[in-house]
């Protein structure tokens, strides 16, 4: 167990959430909804990232979600801020280490598809890895060959599903890519992926999938839609434009996220 897990099982006093959740832009606020809620800032924890990001905090929060046990990330580590893939590994290690069994990842994202517009939220069914490089590079042994046939759990995505049902949510289904960043893609880049069978882009997410199926656990993760990709719209594109449009699908994911847990969905 590494001392990240130690510390973190100690500051939750007992408290055994089976589900994390990593907030993308926009959902931030969710953690206010968190009752008995236990607070851990990152830096109390023995590698965990600083934030580095505008629009990203740096905290665990844990306690009842909708009445069920959860544990929350405002806050993670992207390759751009530093050039390491493996940024979030202990943040990931000290999950699988505490208890954690279902990890869901959540980001801002650009769409390639018009019928997605910004405000969307996009169920990721498979990823792209168009980086040029992986986390588990450098891994000793044999258990850096992470299969990733499967890398999206098919029961947690029927729960978002059942989840979107259940409260009238429109959710959309693709498959993401993975860009370095931190500049966005081109307008060629985005012809070129959505060829290779793209719905959304984004800079972040396919680490922490890799890490956490590497750790043993289960994924789903969701992307809102914050812009149109590169030329699909004739504007130029800003992180300001991400922060602004991102509480627009946040709220609609929001409202996913409190429904699966509220109606026992997970469990299912």
């Amino acid at each position: 167990m590494s001392p990240a897990s130690e510390r973190l099982m100690a500051r939750l006093n007992g408290l055994k959430p089976a589900t994390a959740i990593v907030l993308g832009s926009g959902l931030g606020g969710l953690t206010g909804e968190i009752k008995n809620a236990i607070r851990i800032p990152y830096a109390d924890l023995p590698g965990f990232p600083a934030g580095g990001v505008s629009g990203h905090a740096s905290e665990v929060v844990a306690g009842l979600f909708a009445d069920k046990p959860a544990l929350m990330l405002a806050g993670r580590a992207h390759y751009y801020e530093r050039g390491d893939p493996a940024a979030m590994r202990p943040v990931i290690e000290a999950l699988a280490g505490a208890g954690i069994e279902r990890l869901i990842l959540t980001n801002a994202a650009g769409s390639l598809d018009p019928g997605m517009p910004p405000g969307s939220v996009m169920l990721i069914e498979d990823h792209i890895n168009f980086s040029g490089t992986n986390p588990l590079i450098g891994e000793a042994d044999d258990r850096r060959f992470v299969g990733m046939t499967q890398a999206y759990d098919v029961t947690l995505r029927k729960a978002f599903e059942q989840a979107a049902a259940a409260s009238g949510t429109v959710l959309h289904k693709g498959v993401y890519m993975w860009f370095s960043g931190p500049s966005f893609e081109t307008s060629a880049e985005i012809r070129m992926a959505r060829l290779m069978g793209a719905d959304a882009v984004g800079m972040s997410t396919v680490p922490e999938v890799i890490l956490a199926r590497f750790f043993g656990l289960r994924v789903a993760a969701c992307s809102v839609i914050t812009n149109l990709a590169a030329g699909m719209s004739g504007a130029e594109l800003s992180h300001q434009e991400t922060k602004d449009m991102a509480p627009l699908g946040g709220a609609r994911l929001a409202t996913l996220l409190r429904t699966m847990f509220r109606e026992g969905f997970l469990d299912g």
